[in-house]
Formats: structure tokens, sequence, C-alpha cells
């Protein structure tokens, strides 16, 4: 489990880069590449693969249709049963969505049901975002400046990630992060959606937010021969420089697969395929951060 420490220590461990540490990397599959599958057939699927953390997505199809992981006005206590279920088969929750953009208008109370979920259940990460259109970027950043002190009280940290919009690029995100002039509001690093929505570069991009990373999704992305999201190592992104700012950074950073597919394949329809593509994204990326540990990366 990630400690409150760990997450909110963030401040001291980044100034101090003189001394700083090693970064704990935490690799946890989301449940949102099964999302084809039921949520406990994902749980067994995540397991099987060797993973030792679990994000929570967003749906799974259940008898009777497309049922969300978690509704947003589920009980707190419901979290709690769905995390102890997780544990019990030796997987750690580290992160939920929220399901609400930040421009909506009742973005404030959707927000603060997710951080009591997230609190009962011991999640330390929620991850959030808004609209993939730019605009409302005032109403953006208020909900997060009124959400920050409840996030605080309940040891949950909110982290936005790159989906278009106010959060184009590390840029962006970084820009929000110093509007709202708060420790529980970081960044949550997607790849991917940069390289997808802005066709930018990450690499140069994540040298702009790297300070505020707490958190990753792991999704790579091909622009040629058809532009589509894929899994890590499928695509354009250079993984070892994407990593390299954030190795030393004394902080406990989970990695969420979000992505696991290969390009220009379709989606496996048996639950087995699944498992082999969640295990080679976990491979690839263990091995990346082995070599820059073994390397000596530097920020």
């Amino acid at each position: 489990m990630i400690s409150r420490r760990a997450v909110f220590g963030a401040p001291l461990a980044l100034a101090a880069q003189a001394v700083a540490m090693p970064t704990q990397f935490q690799l946890a599959c989301m449940t949102l590449p099964y999302s084809a599958f039921p949520l406990e057939k994902a749980l067994q699927g995540i397991q099987w693969s060797g993973f030792g953390h679990v994000a929570w997505g967003t749906t799974h199809r259940e008898q009777g249709g497309m049922k969300p992981v978690m509704p947003i006005d589920a009980p707190a206590a419901e979290a709690g049963r769905l995390a102890r279920r997780c544990r019990d088969m030796g997987l750690e929750p580290v992160m939920m969505f929220s399901t609400l953009n930040l421009e909506a208008a009742n973005a404030v109370d959707g927000h603060s049901r997710r951080i009591e979920q997230a609190a009962a259940a011991k999640i330390p990460f929620l991850l959030t975002f808004g609209k993939t259109s730019p605009g409302q970027n005032e109403a953006f950043v208020r909900s997060l400046v009124e959400l920050a002190p409840r996030a605080k009280e309940a040891e949950v940290m909110i982290v936005i990630k790159q989906h278009g919009g106010n959060t184009a690029t590390g840029a962006h995100c970084a820009r929000i992060v110093k509007e709202v002039g708060h420790d529980s509001v970081k960044v949550c690093y997607d790849a991917g959606n940069v390289l997808d929505y802005e066709n930018h570069d990450p690499i140069v991009d994540i040298r702009s937010c790297w300070q505020d990373i707490r958190a990753f999704n792991i999704k790579d992305h091909r622009n040629t021969p058809k532009d589509q999201d894929c899994g890590p190592g499928f695509g354009e992104i250079d993984h070892y420089k994407l990593f390299a700012p954030v190795m030393n950074t004394g902080l406990t950073i989970p990695l969420t697969f979000e992505n696991i597919s290969e390009p220009l394949l379709p989606r496996p329809v048996a639950i087995e395929g699944v498992n082999a593509l969640a295990v080679r994204a976990r491979l690839y990326i263990d091995t990346v951060l082995r070599g820059l540990q073994n390397g000596g990366a530097q920020a």
C-alpha cells in the first residue's frame, strides 16, 4: 500500500535533488483492458498476469449489460468491500477513475463522493480530467480548488491527466497544478494521449511537468501506418526517454496500464488473449525500468 508520506511528501523529496532517492514504481494493471469481461474475471486475469497492483477502470460487461465498476452514487462502504476483495486476491488497489469531467455543473459533489469512496477503499489516487475540447478553464480550476482540501483530509490525491482541452499536454497540466496551488492536486502523465490528441512529442513535454508527476497511465500510440493507441512497446514512444526524468524522485509512483492492445489487430475475444497482452506489457515496462535503474538514469 502507498503510504501517506509517499504520496504527500513530494515537495520535500523533489526539492532535495542533491540527495534524491530512487523512485519506487508500482506496476498496476487497470481493469479497463478487460472491460469486455466481468469484473471478477478481470481481477482474476490481472492476478494471473503477475501484477500485484490494480487500478479500477470504468465499466465491465456483466450479466445484463455494461455496468460501472463503482457507481458514483454507491455508498463508500461498497468501495471498501471491493477493495477488500482485491486485496484478498493479492491485488493492491492504487487508483480509481472519477468518471466525471471537472467542468461539469455537479463536478464538486460528484468528485466529493469519489473521494469518500477512495478513502473507504484506502485508494491513494483519484484520476480525473476534463472535456477533450478547450474552454471553461475557470470552472475546471475552481472545482479542483474546492476539492483539494477535502482530498487532503481524506488522504487521497487528485491527479489530472492529459485528455485534450484544458489538460492537452503536461505543460497545460503543470499550469493548472500551479493555479490550484495545493499538494493534493498533481499530475498523472498519459504519454499516449499527448501524442494522440495533440500530436505533440511526450518526451519533450514531460520535461515541463515531471516535478508534478505522481502517477502514470501507461499507453502507447502510433501515427503510422494507422492513427491508433496501443500497448507499451508497440507504438512510437520511447519509454526509456519517457521515464528518465522521474527515476530519482524518492516517491512511490504507480504505473497504471490503461491500454495493452496490439496495433492493427483485433482485440482478443478470449480472456486468455488479454492475459497474454497484460503479461507482455508488464514485462516490457519492467525491462525498461530495470535497465534505467541499472544504467543510472538522470533527470
